[in-house]
């Protein structure tokens, strides 16, 4: 079955840029409304301790503007706890990246970490906010995710984009069991973690019930040589949309 897949673009490095000089240049608001204008399915942030790209202040500005879809990702630390149960997004992304991660390395240990993932999916989910884990290609995973009560898993994708210039097929394969597993247990699907214009497509292709892809680094990066709203609508061609 071949679905809609959304893009929900990560603006983190247009944070990065901004705090780099300081002052409101470039306009990290500005950007996620212009981003959305271009077709973008929704917004993604990051919010990290140390504020080191997208500050606590952003998200509480971004959520009242934005349009679309709104997810916020990060280690559910209380004070990320405190701010999510405050803007309320769509959508959570637990991450589990230690503070001084330079960015996100790995998916949870969902059997591990079972007891208090239930806990922070049920405090988020009885306010209403859509919960997804994020996890490392692994059946085990996915089902302890789906033990918790976790309303999606968000593949991390990093392996694959790495593995793909090589062997795209060795590349894909965990993920296909990954997704398969998903589907049966009633999870939604996402994808993330350094995909690009190359890797995309055969990703969608592969896996054609994927609900979501996170795109942040490679997108901007991209958009440094093709245009803001030229690269987005390029994305959106690489999940086989018409932007």
């Amino acid at each position: 079955m071949t679905k809609e897949t959304k893009l929900s673009v990560n603006i983190n490095k247009i944070a990065t840029l901004r705090n780099a000089r300081g002052g409101n240049v470039p306009n990290v608001i500005q950007a996620a409304i212009d981003i959305e204008s271009f077709g973008a399915d929704g917004i993604t942030v990051h919010p990290r301790p140390d504020e080191r790209h997208i500050r606590y202040a952003d998200v509480y500005a971004l959520k009242k503007v934005l349009t679309t879809e709104f997810n916020i990702e990060g280690n559910p630390i209380e004070r990320f706890m405190d701010l999510v149960l405050e803007v309320k997004p769509t959508q959570v992304t637990l991450v589990p990246d230690p503070p001084d991660a330079l960015t996100s390395n790995a998916g949870w240990d969902t059997v591990t970490h079972a007891a208090f993932l239930k806990k922070v999916v049920e405090r988020l989910k009885k306010a209403g906010i859509r919960v997804s884990i994020f996890v490392n290609p692994d059946e085990r995973m996915v089902e302890g995710a789906a033990r918790v009560g976790a309303d999606r898993v968000e593949l991390y994708t990093e392996p694959y984009a790495r593995l793909y210039p090589q062997d795209r097929e060795a590349a894909i394969a965990p993920y296909l069991k990954a997704a398969a597993a998903a589907r049966d247990l009633g999870l939604g699907l996402n994808a993330g973690h350094d995909l690009n214009l190359e890797n995309l497509a055969f990703l969608k292709e592969q896996i054609p019930f994927l609900d979501e892809v996170s795109i942040g680094h490679a997108l901007i990066s991209d958009a440094l040589y093709l245009g803001l709203e030229n690269t987005v609508q390029l994305y959106l061609r690489r999940l086989g949309r018409q932007a």
